[in-house]
């Protein structure tokens, strides 16, 4: 029996564990929701180490040392262009942590009912979909592999055969109780996460890893279930609950839907990923020419893409927009939901250069000022702007809402070349007349612009 002090200690945890959800739903509290998340984790470990009955306390002490001392450094160091890929990790790590809590369950209660035997296949199965896919994720990501969609031979039915076979190892599971069923649905759960995210391409894998941290909340929802934690069971359904949405919305603001994110390739709906470097006319500017342009305008909106992060730009872009600030411009950022290779991602990096929440825009009313803007200013984004998700219906990405940068007076494109962005296809926007590019790292080139503006 659980003392009522330590049931009083995983209410406050988990009261913490929502706080810590509301928090993070704005960019204006979301330092402050981690901070509380992270005391509830805490104060939760604490709990389980003072309360329960543990037999291999040294080891689990040992196990958290191990934790920081890899995980503390690994976060500090990782790069924001990076941050992505950790998550992807943290995701599959979690998944397969409570695969494993399954299966050391199933192994030391074979003879369990059918309800928890029930828990037990669907941890297993879902955490180890969650792991591989994770993984692959993060080597799609890391490009470390193909972005583009990887159909495997047999395509449509490798992963039918692979679902069947899990879902009957699964009830396999619930009627043997036998281990080494257990670990053969594992087997089939990876095989099954490798075939779900082969076939994603391009801008459609920030939605699959909020698709895998969903699973992964779900497992660990399981895995409180198996273990008679109802802390896990509050934690688990909250990650998962949160996640299912944010993969909803995610998939709504790329005009398609979560069946059509994963399976699209199957019938070439899927975002390309790759592309070759075009050899058409464009116009071309200078540093100079791009600090008349802002410089002399009464409004500006900043599109900040995944281009901006790998530069670490967002500090000279900061600049930037207080000098042009100074000189009486109004400038705004256009943000799209998915721009980066995550949900937030441009949020959170311009929130590291100090931008003032204020200035940060929604799509919806980012399109809205764009007509009587100026100058739209595009730093390292692509597929958030092209205007093929708007007028070619046989795009890849058609459908997907856009920030309408075209409808402004002047648009100018800071790229690194002329390779198509991670959806895999070209931009039509950069050959309009209309239209400035400014080749360079974007770090480099908004310094140069910076300077110019200076001397206007």
């Amino acid at each position: 029996m659980t003392p009522v002090w330590a049931q009083l200690g995983y209410l406050v945890a988990a009261v913490c564990f929502v706080l810590a959800l509301k928090g993070l739903s704005s960019p204006r509290t979301a330092r402050r929701g981690n901070l509380i998340g992270a005391a509830g984790a805490a104060l939760a470990v604490v709990v389980v180490l003072a309360s329960e009955d543990l037999d291999h306390v040294p080891a689990v002490l040992g196990a958290m040392v191990v934790g920081c001392v890899v995980g503390v450094p690994a976060a500090r160091a990782v790069a924001m262009t990076a941050m992505p890929q950790l998550v992807a990790l943290f995701n599959g790590v979690g998944g397969a942590a409570a695969a494993l809590v399954a299966l050391l369950e199933l192994g030391a209660d074979g003879a369990a009912g059918p309800v928890l035997l029930g828990a037990v296949a669907f941890t297993v199965l879902v955490g180890s979909v969650s792991f591989s896919g994770s993984c692959l994720t993060f080597a799609k990501l890391q490009e470390l592999m193909t972005t583009r969609p990887v159909i495997p031979p047999g395509g449509r039915v490798v992963v039918v055969v692979a679902v069947a076979a899990a879902l009957v190892a699964a009830v396999v599971v619930v009627l043997t109780g036998q281990l080494w069923v257990g670990v053969g649905l594992a087997l089939l759960g990876l095989a099954l996460g490798l075939l779900l995210v082969l076939p994603v391409g391009g801008a459609d894998v920030p939605i699959v890893i909020s698709l895998l941290n969903a699973f992964t909340g779900l497992t660990v929802a399981a895995s409180g279930y198996l273990l008679g934690n109802v802390l896990l069971l509050v934690a688990g359904t909250l990650v998962g609950a949160s996640g299912t949405l944010l993969t909803r919305l995610m998939a709504s603001a790329m005009g398609r839907s979560v069946a059509g994110t994963l399976f699209g390739a199957f019938r070439g709906g899927s975002t390309a990923g790759g592309g070759e470097e075009s050899d058409r006319p464009v116009r071309v500017g200078s540093a100079e020419d791009v600090a008349i342009l802002l410089g002399y305008a009464n409004q500006v909106v900043v599109v900040p893409g995944y281009g901006l992060a790998v530069a670490q730009a967002q500090h000279a872009l900061r600049e930037l927009a207080d000098l042009l600030a100074a000189r009486g411009v109004r400038v705004s950022y256009g943000m799209h939901p998915v721009a980066g290779r995550m949900p937030g991602h441009m949020n959170v990096l311009l929130a590291e250069a100090n931008v003032p929440y204020e200035q940060l825009v929604e799509m919806d009313q980012a399109n809205g000022a764009l007509p009587s803007t100026d100058v739209a200013l595009v730093v390292g984004a692509n597929d958030v702007v092209n205007p093929a998700a708007r007028d070619r219906p046989g795009s890849p990405i058609y459908g997907m809402p856009i920030l309408d940068v075209d409808a402004a007076q002047a648009v100018v494109f800071l790229k690194r070349s002329m390779r198509p962005g991670f959806a895999g296809i070209d931009n039509s926007l950069l050959y309009d007349p209309k239209t400035t590019l400014l080749f360079g790292d974007a770090k480099a080139s908004l310094t140069s612009v910076v300077a110019a503006v200076k001397s206007l």
